[in-house]
């Protein structure tokens, strides 16, 4: 090679180097640079460990581990153990974004302890005013009556906004309700968690992310009543009833929830006990569930995949939950839900939250009044599932201050040191 041909290749990789080092890695993930979605912040809250706090996968696989499906491609998701609160694997766990319906989950919790089912409320005009545009329904007509039990399965089934108008108003209204949900999301140290609409409506400054509502649905699973109507697949619901006719109509509601009831190519998921799902134009579609296989109960929660699959959130909820509980014992958990506030201190913030201890027989009768009659394994996992959390809500708020590690330490014991 001449002199002249050596020093033109020096001076273009003088030039040309340095400019590759600069750029950006653009590609590095193997996506367009044009590639326009958000991307999450890079500094989040830390709360049930920092390895949650960071952008991206977080998952920490031990010898024999499988790996993690390939086909996920929610903006963030959380697998979590429900009996001890480990967080298996997250992916952007406390990015905020928009939460659609599964913020009623909040809402039931909150509000679940303050009316009867029994109760009855005849509904107003004004009970029904202010739904958004497109609002999902379950049929809830004016100067009808209805009980607070049908009112919940209009909110579990079919995610109701009038049903949730309605409660709402029997709560003092909006700003009561916003204020209680809020107050009840700081209980239970759902940080990222802003309630502005209680049904979930897509509203500036809502949010909440994947890590809370794991959080407001576990908790949630502790009452029986919210476990009964997480898991009820199919109800009868009240029509109108006409002048001068003593018998009033009913009609068949369907929960939406597709990995309970299966539905348009997306079969039952076996064990699936609930939790809630939504969908709305700003969130994407959202779910979380609660499963139980062997005896283990996991929780996951997905947030706006964008995966052109169909029912991609159902989709990846089921791989999520697969890979959970074939990696139960096989990873090293990245985080921990944590307790509410109330159980580091021995008191309850919020009235009716707390369940009698283990051994009073209250939770018994519910769990078993659910599973009875139940087929695909939805019975088997309501009675673990409310069996399991309902110890891990007597141990909180009667015993247990080091909610739920001490719960976890003494299975272990009794199972000579087996995780």
């Amino acid at each position: 090679m001449s002199a002249s041909k050596k020093t033109a290749r020096a001076v273009a990789a003088a030039v040309f180097v340095p400019l590759v080092l600069a750029a950006p890695a653009a590609h590095a993930d193997g996506k367009d640079s044009q590639d326009k979605q958000p991307k999450p912040p890079l500094a989040m809250s830390q709360v049930g460990g920092t390895l949650l706090g960071r952008p991206g996968t977080q998952v920490r696989l031990k010898a024999g581990a499988p790996v993690l499906p390939k086909e996920l491609s929610a903006r963030s998701w959380i697998v979590a153990d429900a009996e001890n609160g480990q967080v298996l694997a997250s992916h952007n766990a406390h990015w905020p974004l928009a939460p659609a319906s599964t913020l009623k989950m909040l809402f039931a919790d909150t509000l679940l302890p303050k009316f009867p089912k029994t109760q009855n409320h005849l509904v107003t005009v004004q009970d029904l005013a202010g739904m958004g545009e497109g609002s999902s329904l379950v049929g809830v007509k004016e100067k009808q009556t209805y009980s607070v039990h049908d009112l919940w399965l209009g909110v579990f089934l079919r995610s109701g906004n009038d049903a949730v108008h309605v409660l709402t108003n029997m709560n003092h209204g909006l700003q009561q309700t916003v204020r209680d949900m809020n107050d009840q999301a700081a209980e239970l140290q759902a940080l990222d968690t802003k309630v502005v609409s209680p049904d979930g409506y897509d509203a500036p400054g809502q949010v909440s992310s994947a890590y809370d509502l794991t959080l407001i649905a576990r908790n949630g699973m502790t009452k029986p009543d919210f476990r009964e109507y997480a898991a009820t697949a199919r109800a009868a619901f009240p029509g109108i009833r006409k002048p001068g006719e003593k018998k009033r109509e009913t009609f068949e509601i369907q929960n939406t929830n597709r990995l309970l009831t299966g539905d348009f190519g997306v079969p039952p998921y076996q064990g699936i006990a609930g939790v809630k799902n939504g969908n709305t134009t700003h969130a994407g579609a959202t779910f979380t569930g609660v499963a139980e296989r062997n005896g283990r109960v996991l929780l996951v929660t997905v947030m706006n995949p964008s995966s052109e699959e169909q029912h991609a959130v159902y989709r990846e909820t089921a791989r999520l939950f697969d890979w959970g509980f074939a990696a139960l014992g096989k990873v090293e958990p990245v985080g921990e839900l944590v307790p509410p506030r109330s159980a580091r201190t021995g008191t309850h913030a919020s009235a009716g939250a707390a369940e009698p201890a283990p051994g009073k027989n209250a939770p018994a009768q519910p769990v078993q009044a659910v599973a009875a009659g139940r087929t695909g394994g939805v019975g088997t996992a309501l009675a673990v599932a409310g069996g399991v959390l309902a110890l891990l809500a007597g141990a909180v708020f009667l015993v247990n201050r080091r909610w739920p590690l001490a719960v976890a330490a003494a299975r272990r014991r009794d199972r000579g040191g087996e995780e």
